[in-house]
């Protein structure tokens, strides 16, 4: 019994001890967990009043060593001279907070704070942005083609000329008034919600062409997608070396603009194409500069005074290009007329050409013979 109220008034004290430290800030420590059996009234014991009085006391101790050496005196000092009074328990400390400024405070230091923040990385963006700039090579930039605008320069400029005969560009009237629009795309309606049309290829139109009586192979206009791409991708094209015509089956003469932008998927090239048969122009957005637009035949009109022209034809003697452009003369312009169909004869251009030559003992596409023909003239002209 002596030992059970020992270990009470032991209790007592330390409890006492840690209600007299003062509030401080710094963080208290978390208590130990409790047993189960410590908190069970049934199961209380002298033994575990003594595991618990010495508990209490540690945390006391931890407590106390944390403090510093002026609040430990004035802790103890408490602790002697108020044992009989009861004292306030001790609160737990919180963390500092952080130092606000009101509005009406200061408020000139910070403005000038701010702003000599904000110049320093303005100023340090502006050099890093200069120092980017300086190190991108200017022969990396994308520079728009120099195209020979006057007639002196088309008459002085040597030049490839290309003119796709025979292209499959027709258009076909799908609906009248409201209906709904082609699935082969490239529609177009009038603003008061006319008629509908929709370029003629054999992929979505073979009902069409079996009812006219025509071959499915007489509606190709992607083969004039695919030159187009290959032509004005050409490092020829961008050099202003290279002018592209397009002659149709039914006679329409196009003349394409070094600077247009082919899109790339041919539903979008046949929207292009409808509208451009339509309205006979295409502008560029936001200027007056005409990138395709319908022009008169014949198409030799068009040509420098200047002009070699030959036709690729499978049929001819093979000549192999590095041997056969230096054998044209250094001022002349050179017009290749290629046949933009899927099969037919190359007779398209015998009353105006000089020569028919092949470039190959294979049968080629228009696509890749103009590609071979344009990279024999980057080599030649030095065009890289």
């Amino acid at each position: 019994m002596s030992s059970a109220s020992s270990a009470a008034s032991d209790s007592e004290d330390d409890r006492m001890t840690t209600r007299s430290a003062p509030a401080t800030t710094y963080r208290p420590i978390a208590p130990l967990p409790q047993s189960p059996r410590a908190t069970s009234p049934a199961s209380r014991s002298t033994t575990a009043s003594g595991e618990r009085g010495q508990r209490e006391a540690a945390v006391a101790e931890s407590i106390q060593s944390r403090l510093n050496p002026e609040t430990a005196s004035v802790g103890s000092s408490h602790s002697g001279s108020s044992s009989s009074k009861s004292l306030p328990a001790m609160r737990h400390a919180l963390p500092p907070k952080p130092v606000t400024t009101m509005p009406g405070s200061s408020s000139a230091s910070t403005s000038n704070g701010a702003a000599a923040a904000s110049s320093s990385t303005s100023a340090a963006a502006a050099k890093a942005n200069s120092a980017k700039r300086s190190r991108v090579d200017s022969s990396l930039v994308p520079q728009v083609p120099k195209v020979p605008k006057t007639a002196a320069d088309k008459e002085n400029t040597p030049r490839l000329i290309v003119v796709l005969e025979q292209a499959c560009l027709e258009t076909y009237k799908v609906s009248t008034g409201s209906a709904s629009r082609a699935p082969g795309g490239g529609g177009r309606n009038n603003k008061d919600g006319g008629d509908k049309y929709a370029l003629l290829n054999c992929d979505d139109h073979q009902r069409v062409l079996a009812k006219m009586g025509r071959d499915i192979a007489e509606a190709r206009p992607d083969i004039t997608h695919q030159c187009l791409l290959t032509l004005l991708d050409s490092p020829l094209n961008k050099a202003g070396l290279l002018q592209v015509y397009i002659h149709t089956a039914k006679g329409v003469l196009i003349e394409v603009n070094p600077h247009v932008r082919i899109p790339r998927t041919f539903k979008r090239f046949s929207g292009l194409m409808v509208q451009l048969l339509h309205k006979l122009s295409i502008r560029s957005m936001g200027g007056s500069e005409k990138l395709l637009r319908v022009i008169k035949n014949p198409v030799t009109d068009h040509f420098p005074a200047n002009t070699h022209k030959i036709t690729l034809s499978f049929d001819s003697p093979v000549q192999r290009l590095s041997n056969y452009l230096p054998t044209i003369p250094d001022n002349h312009s050179i017009a290749v007329f290629v046949g933009a169909m899927a099969h037919g004869k190359d007779t398209f251009a015998d009353g105006v050409v000089d020569e028919k030559i092949s470039i190959s003992e294979y049968s080629l596409s228009a696509s890749v013979a103009c590609g071979k023909f344009c990279c024999a003239l980057e080599d030649f002209w030095g065009v890289v």
